[in-house]
């Protein structure tokens, strides 16, 4: 089936979290989450090598936008339900829709870490893509050393399949690193 003619829900709820597609005009609080996440996000993040403008990140969220609407990539923006506030970005990534089969990608905010959000949120995120996108099979793949990164699927019951040495540019572009591969299947 052509991924265009597949219908399902853009956003979708779990117990604290609003999770959904971007839309344009999202680009300012994805920005100011950049901002004040910077140091943290730098380590494990290509964007986060260089300073983007409010302006650029609107680029991106519309650019999010159409690739959501063309089923190419399906970014998903995570907001707090009582509070609406932007709290992560997550979303299901490097798509195979024939199998199908997607990887989980996420960052968060730092002044909303520590709280569960991403847990939470990968969790409903999973649960979406067996339920409504009949995923077979579901990755989370991050480097080796992000330690946080690694305990969310360890946490949901994903399992290890696999650590690819050298399998990765570190995200400064200085070094070489291991990519921790963790897949869940239906």
């Amino acid at each position: 089936m052509n991924p265009l003619l597949i219908d399902f829900p853009t956003e979708f709820y779990t117990e604290r979290l609003l999770i959904r597609m971007p839309k344009p005009g999202d680009g300012k609080v994805v920005f100011d989450a950049i901002q004040a996440s910077i140091d943290e996000l730098k380590p494990w993040m290509p964007f986060a090598q260089k300073e983007q403008s409010e302006h650029e990140t609107e680029i991106n969220i519309r650019d999010s936008y159409v690739k959501f609407i063309s089923r190419e990539d399906l970014r998903l923006l995570i907001f707090h339900i009582e509070t609406g506030e932007f709290i992560a970005s997550s979303g299901l990534h490097r798509i195979n829709w024939d199998v199908p089969k997607f990887e989980i990608g996420y960052w968060i905010d730092t002044r909303y870490s520590g709280k569960g959000y991403i847990t939470e949120a990968v969790k409903g995120i999973t649960n979406f893509a067996f339920s409504e996108l009949k995923a077979h099979r579901i990755e989370i793949r991050c480097d080796s050393k992000n330690e946080k990164s690694r305990k969310i699927p360890e946490r949901l019951g994903f399992t290890l399949e696999g650590i690819l040495k050298n399998d990765d540019i570190s995200a400064d572009g200085k070094g070489l690193r291991d990519t921790c591969i963790y897949a869940i299947i239906k």
